[in-house]
């Protein structure tokens, strides 16, 4: 068998290791995403729940929101553009700034995932991590070796058919 070299190197690795395991968890979370045939990547929903939360938002203050570049967040704004989910508006205020809002399908979109995606995702992560304890290090190979022992998508409540 070959040496999990990111996992067996401690601290020298942490930032591989917690790429590895955040990379894992969006996969898992695009079954979900799939499943329900959003049409979306789970990298997308951070901007869609942003806006929903917030209300319209420039795309500084979305990357600021979401923690990445402002490239980055131009990038998925327009992508969201595409699948109609966002729109994109001068503001009233202030006819230099525009701001990115929900369309109704995106406002349907977050309707949707609040009321039966994010509970079954959220419950599968408690499950996973719920009971996590100790080290950090102790607590990554717990999430790894749970992560390989069932996914996310198997750790959900079962999904409610209407």
């Amino acid at each position: 068998m070959i040496e999990d070299i990111v996992r067996t190197s401690g601290f020298l690795t942490l930032g591989s290791r917690l790429r590895r395991i955040g990379e894992r968890l969006q996969a898992d979370t695009q079954q979900f995403i799939d499943e329900a045939g959003l049409g979306i990547q789970a990298g997308q929903y951070p901007f869609l729940a942003a806006i929903d939360r917030a209300g319209p938002l420039t795309i500084g203050e979305l990357a600021q929101s979401v923690g990445i570049t402002q490239p980055g967040a131009t990038r998925t704004v327009g992508q969201l553009l595409e699948l109609e989910l966002v729109a994109i508006e001068p503001s009233a205020s202030d006819q230099r700034r525009k701001l990115v809002s929900l369309t109704p399908r995106g406002q349907e979109l977050i309707d949707l995932s609040r009321a039966e995606i994010w509970p079954r995702i959220a419950a599968a992560v408690t499950d996973l991590c719920g009971s996590l304890d100790g080290p950090i290090l102790d607590q990554l190979s717990a999430i790894e070796d749970g992560l390989a022992a069932a996914p996310l998508i198997r750790r959900a409540p079962a999904k409610e058919t209407k």
